[in-house]
């Protein structure tokens, strides 16, 4: 329970920070974050739950993130049910109270930060450059977080570098498709949106899970030390 709550309140922060800074502050007349504090926002709430949460359940906030693990032989399969329920609910949660939030002043909640490619990619890409953007985002953002929890790396700094790949990632892929690697915020945002989120949400789903998995193969196989 108290791991499933862990990853219920980190993942509802992880979304309402990040899509809430995407959502209320991006554009804000005069004053707006902007493409970099919208990176920003996603990087920081991870470094602030993995410090927070971390020692509890590890902070993963992302189904795909559980998953890759589970294959990489750190989490144990009787955890990732419970994690990815817990995460998509988290996710959920946070959807709804930025719902409120956002038509509270008589405003349309629009695209809702939800994740799209071709016209409903913030550059109008593609669907293939979607695939191969989330697929690789997803790829390296797991094989950082096997990496900087080794018990060969420094210690302390895992957060750190977790949370600052995820702005990296934002930086690069929000033009592309709003940026996912992670099915729990995908879900939370394209079930408000419906229509084209929904018909287009399989992608945000299946990619950043296969990645996750092929990530977590070749660290358990390649990279680890076996010694």
């Amino acid at each position: 329970m108290k791991k499933s709550l862990a990853e219920f309140i980190g993942t509802f922060w992880l979304v309402f920070g990040g899509c809430g800074s995407a959502l209320l502050a991006a554009g804000f007349p005069n004053v707006g974050i902007g493409l970099l504090g919208v990176s920003l926002a996603f990087g920081l709430t991870v470094v602030t739950m993995a410090y927070a949460l971390g020692p509890v359940s590890g902070a993963h906030l992302n189904p795909a993130v559980t998953i890759g693990l589970w294959i990489g032989g750190r989490v144990p399969s009787k955890e990732v049910l419970s994690y990815v329920i817990s995460q998509v609910a988290g996710g959920i949660v946070a959807a709804t109270a930025l719902y409120f939030i956002v038509t509270g002043n008589g405003s349309e909640i629009g695209s809702f930060a939800a994740n799209g490619y071709g016209e409903h990619s913030p550059g109008n890409y593609s669907m293939q450059a979607a695939i191969i953007t989330e697929f690789i985002m997803t790829f390296m953002f797991l094989l950082i977080i096997l990496g900087a929890t080794d018990d060969r790396a420094p210690k302390g700094f895992a957060g750190l570098a977790i949370g600052l790949t995820l702005t990296l990632i934002h930086l690069v892929s929000i033009p592309v498709t709003n940026t996912s690697v992670n099915p729990a915020r995908s879900i939370s945002q394209a079930l408000f949106v419906g229509d084209w989120a929904l018909s287009q949400l399989w992608l945000f789903i299946v990619i950043p899970i296969a990645a996750a998995c092929v990530a977590g193969l070749v660290y358990k196989g390649l990279l680890r030390d076996n010694s």
